[in-house]
């Protein structure tokens, strides 16, 4: 029986190197985004690359649109397999300048959106003995200056993550957290914040990124098959990550500095 996977975030960037990476094993993905436009793209290339499937605007903060989704596949699939919780939105900005509003979508999008998700997908992951793939980020991990609020919402869904990991094992749901670094993807599309500069900033280390997201894609799967948990796609974050372990004063010392140098290029209120 063919595989059954859902992915939120499936109009481009991360979400639709996904898709087609199960596409090329022949998986019935179901693609959801705000973006439709984006969405009609992905899954011809999920066509070509050989899956198919079905789209469904889905915009994650709202838990009805995501238990539509469960219910659309079901009746279409049967069920589900797999799902990728990797909807989510940029923003930065010193805590200072960043208003409640901020706060508010950053957790509305990014974390409540990965809650809302693995709610509503549960009972069917249940029935099929699944699995969850949460996309976090190394901002989980390591909290640099300058993007609190995503560092927090990023964080939870980590925590959420470890809570399903040993909740679920009982009921035979896999679990998986991805936390990449920066890599070359559209996320500045989506970026809010109150300092035009810090979105260059952000800009400039996607751009500058070595990994593509198709190679995240390749190592998710690779990963995922192999039975890993905590996800880390970049050399340079499972380095930085094992810094943080050993000596996590001397990392704080480092991001402090690096927030100076941001207060310093930030404009003057």
């Amino acid at each position: 029986m063919q595989k059954r996977i859902m992915i939120t975030g499936a109009g481009s960037g991360l979400g639709r190197e996904i898709a087609q990476r199960w596409a090329r094993e022949g998986w019935r993905l179901a693609l959801a985004d705000v973006n439709e436009a984006g969405l009609r793209e992905t899954l011809e290339q999920v066509r070509q690359a050989g899956g198919d499937g079905f789209v469904q605007r889905c915009d994650v903060r709202d838990y009805s649109q995501l238990t539509a989704l469960a219910q659309a596949c079901e009746a279409k699939f049967g069920g589900v397999d797999v799902i990728v919780n990797n909807a989510g939105v940029a923003s930065g900005g010193l805590f200072a300048e960043l208003t409640l509003e901020d706060w508010d979508w950053q957790i509305a999008v990014n974390l409540m959106g990965v809650v809302k998700g693995c709610k509503a997908f549960l009972p069917l992951l249940e029935r099929s003995k699944g699995r969850i793939i949460n996309v976090a980020s190394m901002a989980a991990l390591m909290q640099g200056p300058g993007m609190s609020n995503y560092n927090v919402a990023k964080a939870g869904v980590l925590a959420l993550s470890e809570s399903l990991l040993v909740e679920l094992r009982q009921v035979e749901v896999a679990v998986h957290v991805v936390c990449p670094s920066f890599f070359q993807t559209n996320l500045l599309d989506s970026f809010r914040g109150p300092n035009p500069a810090m979105k260059a900033q952000v800009g400039k280390l996607l751009e500058g990124s070595p990994i593509s997201a198709a190679d995240i894609a390749d190592y998710i799967h690779q990963q995922v098959a192999a039975g890993e948990f905590l996800i880390l796609p970049h050399e340079a974050g499972r380095q930085a990550w094992q810094l943080k372990r050993q000596a996590p004063e001397r990392l704080y010392d480092e991001m402090a500095e690096m927030a100076v140098k941001m207060r310093a290029k930030a404009p003057s209120r």
